[in-house]
Order: C-alpha cells, then structure tokens, then sequence
C-alpha cells in the first residue's frame, strides 16, 4: 500500500526521523524493527520505589460550582464518586492503554476541590517495580473528571476537561522529575 514505508506513531514514514537516522529500537522501545507498536521488555530493569502525580481540571459553570459547594448535585456527592472513580481507573490502566504493563499499585490517592472555575483533581499513584506509573497517575486523574462530568452534567452539560498533566514523578533510572510551570 505504501511502498518503502512503515506505520510508524500514528502515519506512514520513511523508517526514518526529521534528522534522517533510521528509527531504532534503542530510541524508540515501543517499536519493533519493521515499526509495529510492542510492550517494552523492563524485565532487566531494577525494581525501584516509583510514585507520579498527575493533575487536570474540569471547568464548570458558575451554577454548577454553586451546586458542588452547596451539596445540591442532584446524583449525590460528586467529588466522593469522582476520588474513588480515579483510584479504580489507576488499577485498571493497562486494560485501558494498550502497551503499559501490569503493575502492582501500591497506593493511590485521588483528590478533588471546587474551585471558582470548577474542580481541581490530582493523583498520586506509587509503586515498587520496574517501570513508572506517569500513565496511572494521569488515566487516574481523567477518569475522575469524566466521573464530575457524569455527576453534574443534569447542571451543566458545556463542562470541559482541561489541563491533564504529569506533575511530578519519582524514582527510576532517570530519577525524579517535576513540572517547572505548574501552579
């Protein structure tokens, strides 16, 4: 269909990156030699303390933040489905993304406030093993804010996710990282 090329991130290319070298399973783990998408190997890996945390919004309406602060949501207590919601989705993670590994989480802890502008929500999810869980952390975050919009979209159906990012993380062969913007 594509003579010359390989499915590579999403289209077809050349097998090569913008400076010309040839894609390499050395800088691009997630795929083979011929380009096809593949779980990394970490059985080499040392098992290290790992934690991520990850935050994001869901922008609401004035009316809607009303409501959250009044308790007046009408399915009940969203933030409290919202928290639990989040911490189900960092344990079900690799049912939902493809090529993250199974990993025992040993603790997640889900947080969600009303803001003037709506609901602020971070995750912290830690491990011992061999590879990170940024994608826990974040899958825990944008499931909670899909449980808000469930939770009040009777109240405001124009609610929006927003923002989803990884904060900080801890541990692992490249050390601990954080965010230098964010507030």
């Amino acid at each position: 269909m594509h003579p010359g090329k390989m499915w590579t991130f999403g289209c077809w290319t050349s097998g090569r990156d913008d400076s010309g070298a040839a894609v390499s399973e050395d800088r691009f783990p997630h795929l083979s030699p011929t380009g096809d998408a593949r779980m990394v190997d970490v059985s080499d890996k040392a098992v290290t303390a790992r934690s991520a945390t990850a935050a994001g919004r869901v922008l609401l309406s004035a009316d809607c933040v009303s409501a959250l602060r009044a308790g007046s949501v009408p399915k009940g207590d969203a933030l409290a489905v919202a928290r639990i919601a989040g911490i189900q989705a960092a344990k079900k993670t690799p049912d939902l993304i493809p090529l993250c590994h199974p990993l025992f989480i040993s603790a997640a802890d889900v947080t969600a406030e009303v803001t003037d502008e709506g609901v602020e929500i971070t995750a912290t999810v830690k491990t011992t093993e061999r590879t990170g869980v940024e994608m826990e952390a974040l899958t825990a975050v944008a499931v909670a804010g899909l449980a808000v919009i469930d939770m009040i979209k009777a109240i405001d159906r124009a609610a929006v996710i927003s923002d989803v990012r990884v904060v900080s993380k801890a541990g692992g062969r490249r050390g601990d990282w954080s965010r230098r913007d964010d507030s």
